[in-house]
Parts: C-alpha cells; structure tokens; sequence
C-alpha cells in the first residue's frame, strides 16, 4: 500500500532554510522561516517564560490531561489579551475559547466549526495569503475565493480593489483577514479601512476570522488589536485564531487558541461544544506545558509586566531593524526603499524577481523566497551590510 506514494516536494520556506543550513559559506543569511532572532543570530527565551517555567517545574504534581478546552489561566487570559480587559463580548459572556496547538490548530478548529455550521461556506481570503492558510482550512472541505489586497507598485494595500472584491461575499461566507504584521507582505489596514470591512460585514452578513499570530510585534500589544476590536465591538460573530510562537517565544511549544465571539452566551455555549468535539476528532487533548507558562505570564502582574516589557523591546527592534536596512539599500542600491519602514511585523516583499532572489541564494548565499519575501528579523548589525551589497549585485 504505502509504495504507491510518490516522494512530495519541500516546503517553499521550510525546504530553503534547510538548503541554507547545508550551505558551506560561511557568510550565509537565512531570511526565510518567519522566526524571531535577536542581535546574536538566536531565537531567544523570555526571561518572563524562563522564570514561569522555573516555577512550574518546582510545583508541578502531575502530568495529567488538560481539561478539553485547556488550560483556564490561559484561556481567560488570552480573551483579555485580544479582545481587551473592558471587551463588552466579554463582559455580556458571548465569548467562547479552546486551546490549540499553535496558531495552526486555531485555524483549523475554526474551519471545522464553519464547515459544521455551513459546509458550502466560501472562504475568501487574500491575494497574497501565508501559504498555509488554504491547506489547514482546505483540509475539511471549504471552498476557497481570494481578494487583491497587495499592490507591488506602491508596497501597500490595494484597499480599493479589496473592497471591490469582498463585494461580492454574503451572508455565510467568511472572510480570512491578519489581524497585523500581514504574512508575508507586511502591508496592514489602518483603523479607518477596518472600520470599512466592519461596515460592509454588518450590511452584507459575511463572518470575518482574523488570523491574528503577531500581536505586539507591529506598534504594539493595544494598537496591535485595534482593528480586530473594532469589528468585535460591531458584529454579533467574529472568529479569531490566536497565537503565541511569537509574542510569547513559544514557537516549539504549540501554543494557541480559537476564540469565538458569538450573538449570545448560549451560542457561545454551544460553540464551545462543538470545538471541543471538533478538537477530539483532529488532535484529542492540548498539549500542557507551553499554555501553563503563558497563563502564568498572562495571570500574574509581575511576570506579565516583565514580559510586556519584553515584547515592548522587541517590537522596537524590528522596526529599527526596517529603519536600518531601508538606509542600507538605499546606499548601495539607490531608488526608494521607504516601504519596508511603513510595514509592521517581520515580514517585508523587496520587490525582487524570482531569477533575482535565486541568484541572491546560489551567488551570495543570501536565503529568502522566489517572491523576495524576507524575515527581516532575520537581520542584524554583522549581515546587514552584506545583504544591502548582495541585494545591489543582482539588480
């Protein structure tokens, strides 16, 4: 039976950061795997996620399931974390939560609770998308349609067109949107365009499910969540994938959550249900040890103020990352490299051709994809330099 399978190709991110790995050069940059580095070239751990982690291990007694929604420090920590302390979802209870494993699980669970509630549900999600978006909602059975959302003339969202596009979504579909930090072209709404798309779902019924991976990385935790407030605050449903790889560093932990904000407590109830059934058929039980960290982090004031102020730095860094390499490719490449500035998150398109950002990997060991999307967490002040040089060599 299994020797009718045929090897698959590698990921396209996945598969070139491994090829950088097995680069000899010593000088190579890996810019492709959406992971933050700092100054040293390492995924670091939280020193809040350090000292809860010390703790848990001092008192924990047993290793025994989660309860089927997880953990519930977590949960009702991470409501409050998305929706805001003074959420009125939360406060009139029309909120439901389940643990998942990482941001993916979040996405998934949410298209199994669509696909129950309207199995010939369309999915619209943008043009361009993080790649795994259609195989993890795809993977039950929904259809998919896209929206223009990137202009690669302007390195900006093409809102006019977007709003053209999700004209033609009704009542019943579901319409994918980043909550920040868009991935991969680092372009996002501003809080006027999302007070658009909260006015066209209130007129025309669509849902919207916000894939929201990279809170307090783009200005920060508060404004980070403001466009996704928004529609909470207007629509009786929203769903959202929540993740905590990046703001928490718990990328290897699986850490995550499907939030549901529904028309009434009952509803919320019945949601709750339904993932939980849905959980038990994909995965059975949460994983422990990531959730328990971050709901200590998120339920005690003097771990959640140290990493807050974590988060804050690492935030700074990232933009004064896209200050830097804005000023590096414009030295040794001329023209205008503004746009990487105006972006949030870790994400950036330079606007390269795919021959170009292949002759970066095979002539100068520079790794990024054929679409010339970098992580520019993925630059420091050592190859900052270099990668400006290489990128001015093949244009």
């Amino acid at each position: 039976m299994l020797r009718s399978l045929q090897q698959l190709p590698a990921d396209p991110i996945l598969g070139l950061s491994a090829a950088c790995r097995a680069d000899p050069n010593p000088g190579k940059v890996d810019l492709t795997v959406g992971i933050y580095m700092d100054e040293a070239g390492v995924c670091p751990v939280f020193e809040a996620i350090q000292m809860a982690q010390r703790a848990l291990v001092e008192e924990e007694v047993t290793k025994a399931y989660l309860p089927a929604a997880g953990d519930e420090s977590f949960n009702t920590g991470l409501q409050r974390l998305v929706l805001g302390e003074g959420s009125a979802a939360l406060l009139e209870g029309r909120v439901s939560s389940i643990q998942t494993p990482g941001g993916c699980g979040a996405l998934r669970i949410g298209a199994e609770i669509v696909h129950a509630a309207a199995p010939d549900a369309r999915v619209w999600v943008s043009d361009p998308t993080w790649p795994v978006h259609i195989p993890l909602l795809g993977s039950v059975g929904l259809e998919f349609r896209t929206y223009n959302y990137y202009d690669p003339a302007t390195h900006g969202v093409n809102f006019d067109a977007m709003v053209e596009d999700l004209k033609n979504a009704v009542a019943g579909d579901v319409v994918l949107l980043h909550g920040c930090c868009h991935n991969p072209c680092g372009a996002d709404l501003t809080l006027p365009q999302w007070g658009v798309i909260a006015e066209m779902a209130e007129r025309q019924g669509f849902t919207p499910f916000v894939d929201f991976a990279y809170q307090g990385l783009g200005d920060g935790l508060e404004e980070d969540a403001a466009g996704l407030r928004l529609l909470v605050s207007r629509l009786p449903e929203v769903i959202v994938a929540a993740s905590c790889s990046k703001n928490f560093g718990l990328y290897r932990e699986r850490v995550g959550a499907a939030i549901f904000v529904c028309s009434d407590a009952a509803n919320a109830r019945a949601i709750l249900s339904q993932s939980q059934a849905a959980a038990r058929r994909v995965y059975s039980m949460p994983p422990a040890q990531g959730a328990l960290l971050a709901g200590r982090v998120l339920s005690d004031d003097r771990l959640g103020a140290i990493w807050r102020t974590e988060l804050s730095a690492m935030c700074q860094r990232i933009n004064g990352l896209r200050s830097d390499l804005r000023r590096a490719l414009e030295a040794q490449c001329g023209g205008d490299f503004a746009f990487i500035e105006r972006e949030k998150g870790m994400f950036s398109f330079l606007g390269l051709s795919a021959e170009q950002a292949q002759r970066l990997r095979h002539e100068h060991s520079v790794y990024m994809l054929d679409s010339s999307r970098i992580n520019v967490a993925g630059v420091n002040a050592r190859n900052i330099g270099y990668i400006a040089e290489s990128v001015a060599k093949v244009l």
